[in-house]
């Protein structure tokens, strides 16, 4: 590989390859970034359900024990 790029100036291998990379596989690395932020989101929203189900059941419970006239 090194020799392919020998005789090229420098801004063929720092600038125009990086380019062309980013144009040819810009749309799967947008779609990989987009899938990872959304399951994130995801994983952030179902541990705040959790949590907030925890929470109303520790309430409850703890609400419920006090009373006896049950």
């Amino acid at each position: 590989m090194g020799e392919i790029f020998a005789g090229m100036p420098w801004w063929v291998k720092w600038i125009a390859v990086p380019v062309i990379a980013l144009v040819v596989f810009g749309g799967l690395l947008a779609t990989v970034v987009g899938f990872v932020i959304g399951l994130l989101f995801k994983l952030l929203v179902f541990v705040a359900l959790v949590g907030g189900l925890v929470y109303v059941v520790r309430k409850f419970m703890s609400s419920s024990s006090s009373r006896s006239d049950w």
